[in-house]
This record gives C-alpha cells, sequence and structure tokens, in this order.
C-alpha cells in the first residue's frame, strides 16, 4: 500500500505551500500508470492528515486516462491499461504522452 507514503509526500507539499492556512480541499491530478487506488488513497489521507494542521480536508482525484502515440502510423489515442497498443494499428511501438502524471494542482483554502 504506497498510498500511504504517497499522502504523506502530498502533506509535505500541501502544509509547504498552504503556509499556515487551512486547507478544505487539495486538487490532484493522478494518471493510470501511477496504479493510485482513489479509495485507498482518501483512507490513506485521513489516517496520515489525522491530528496535524490538515485534518478534515478532503482530496479532489481527477483520473487521467493513459494516451499514446504511436511511433509507427503516428495517432494518438486514450487506450485501455494496460495494453499498451496502438488502437489505429495495433502496434507496440507507442510513446506514453499522458497518464503517468501525479500533480498537486490546486488547494481550496478556507478564509481565503
Amino acid at each position: 500500500m504506497h498510498e500511504l507514503s504517497v499522502c504523506g509526500s502530498i502533506a509535505d507539499i500541501v502544509t509547504r505551500h498552504a503556509a499556515g492556512r487551512r486547507v478544505a480541499t487539495i486538487h490532484l491530478r493522478i494518471g493510470q500508470l501511477r496504479q493510485i487506488v482513489p479509495d485507498t488513497l482518501a483512507y490513506c489521507w485521513s489516517l496520515a492528515s489525522a491530528d496535524t494542521e490538515l485534518s478534515g480536508s478532503a482530496l479532489d482525484v481527477e483520473s487521467v486516462l493513459v494516451r499514446v502515440e504511436c511511433r509507427a502510423c503516428g495517432q494518438t489515442c486514450e487506450i485501455d491499461y494496460p495494453a499498451l497498443r496502438c488502437d489505429a494499428c495495433d502496434g507496440v511501438d507507442v510513446h506514453v504522452v499522458a497518464g503517468e502524471e501525479f500533480l498537486v494542482t490546486s488547494l481550496d483554502l478556507v478564509g481565503v
């Protein structure tokens, strides 16, 4: 369950950027290739943020689908992970262009 260690990193980033202000919601963009289970992440967040200045804050996760660019035919397409194949030509020589993201995109602060 790597989600718990991920939550520790999120807490460090958010605490630094919140600069002592109370946080209501943390908005995240997480690609499917990161293999993060949203329900597990939310549970781990409740553990990691308990008894801290982030207690009571919520995670809002935007899931990013896997998108590849095919080197053989040049098409860019969203794919069903874990099959990294081009939907257009069924080629396997693809370059991942989306789906590896893990970003804290914004914070909703209380009273600001």
